[in-house]
């Protein structure tokens, strides 16, 4: 019902009807309508928030379980990287240390990983940071697996070449033990027979006369085959693999350089050239460039008791020869 409002007019001695002008009418209409509409937004806002409806708490166990098992998707990620990490730890330590490969770093590992531009598209979610942080470790995963088949792969083609390096590899005397006289000296710190000096010796010196064979202790290919100061006649084989074996103080040399040997092929003869006191070979074993102890590479044609005693005689003789 609408209300009615009256004004008493003294010039007639009456009650006349007041009629609201346009503007109050709009003003009420207006007021009337938005109290309406305030009204039923708070009304809104509490029912949403204190009444749960079916559809919103649907939507809430979703998210929690959504929550819970990222989480869980998470630790998985952590465990699983835990354990490339200990198998990338046994291919640097031990799978490339026997196939003598260069350790891979974990830069190396990670690299190429490319997920950042991806991510910044999560800044939206309230949960972003718990996505952010399980692609993350997702993303280093892959990058891990990927580069540890990789590696795998690469050693299994180093294990097909090792019947191939056990050839190249220097593993025999290079004077036959029935030629030599006596081990002139082994490897270390020993007298310079010339100077008097303590100086290390990066060699064997076998003792034997001039004109013994000498012999290649692995396949190979001959890269020097002359005169070198103080080597006098001097002969450097590379085996391949990093490996390089030194004949010097030769009386004759009987290969060219590029020449391709075998193991156990005559290359020179024993001689006393260069800077040597008496007749003798002189022997060296260098892996990547670093000199070795020779007489751990005789594994192929020595006995234990003639290797022990080989071992006996270069720790006891004290003297070089050149």
């Amino acid at each position: 019902m609408k209300s009615a409002f009256y004004r008493y007019n003294p010039a007639t001695s009456a009650y006349e009807r007041v009629y609201p002008s346009p503007r109050r009418r709009l003003w009420a209409f207006v007021r009337q309508y938005v109290l309406g509409a305030a009204g039923a937004v708070v009304i809104f806002i509490a029912a949403y928030y204190l009444v749960d409806f079916p559809r919103e708490r649907s939507l809430r166990q979703q998210k929690e379980m959504l929550e819970n098992e990222l989480e869980a998707l998470g630790r998985q990620a952590d465990e699983a990287i835990s354990v490339m990490e200990d198998i990338a730890a046994r291919d640097n330590n031990f799978y490339r240390v026997v196939m003598q490969a260069e350790p891979l770093t974990m830069a190396t590992r990670l690299s190429g990983m490319e997920r950042e531009r991806q991510l910044e598209q999560l800044d939206s979610l309230r949960d972003n940071e718990l996505v952010h942080n399980v692609s993350l470790r997702l993303d280093q995963l892959d990058h891990l697996l990927y580069h540890q088949i990789k590696s795998f792969d690469y050693l299994n083609s180093q294990a097909s070449l090792m019947a191939d390096r056990l050839t190249h590899i220097p593993s025999i005397q290079p004077i036959s033990s029935k030629h030599m006289k006596t081990m002139a000296s082994g490897y270390g710190y020993r007298s310079d027979p010339i100077y008097g000096t303590s100086k290390f010796h990066e060699g064997m010196d076998f003792s034997a006369a001039i004109g013994t064979p000498v012999y290649a202790t692995g396949d190979g290919t001959v890269r020097v085959a002359d005169w070198e100061s103080g080597y006098g006649n001097c002969i450097d084989i590379d085996h391949g693999f990093n490996y390089l074996t030194r004949y010097a103080h030769l009386s004759q040399i009987l290969v060219r350089p590029g020449q391709a040997v075998k193991r156990g092929d005559l290359i020179g003869k024993v001689g006393n050239t260069g800077k040597s006191t008496g007749p003798h070979l002189h022997y060296e074993v260098r892996f990547r460039g670093q000199p070795q102890n020779p007489v751990n590479y005789y594994f192929m044609d020595l006995t234990p008791d003639q290797y022990d005693e080989m071992i006996r005689q270069s720790e006891n003789a004290g003297h070089v020869m050149d």
